[in-house]
């Protein structure tokens, strides 16, 4: 689904900007999908990785993904809730402007 420029799965805050994610572990492929509007309203981003869904390999997968498709290190992203559920919140600190251009276009 395209997004439009007011439905963005992120939001700043002090230290960077944090991301909704939408994750399906056990995937064909790691891929981020784009931007998907819930029925809520709300946006996230897809994304689904190979990793399967235990002790953390998905997540670990899922913010190697992200650090790559940002140009950001992996330290630089931290999971912040959702650690077992297909909906996640990560911080990705840096420049938020920057961070802000390079998820507009993986939408």
């Amino acid at each position: 689904m395209a997004a439009s420029s007011s439905l963005q799965p992120f939001r700043r805050d002090a230290d960077g900007i944090l991301v909704t994610l939408r994750v399906t572990p056990n995937a064909g492929a790691d891929r981020i999908e784009g931007v998907e509007q819930r029925d809520d309203g709300s946006a996230v981003l897809r994304i689904r990785v190979t990793a399967v869904p235990d002790k953390g390999k998905a997540n670990a997968a899922v913010i190697a993904l992200l650090g790559k498709a940002l140009g950001v290190p992996k330290s630089a992203i931290t999971l912040v809730s959702g650690e077992t559920a297909r909906q996640k919140t990560v911080r990705i600190n840096g420049d938020v402007e920057a961070l802000a251009g390079a998820l507009a276009k993986l939408g």
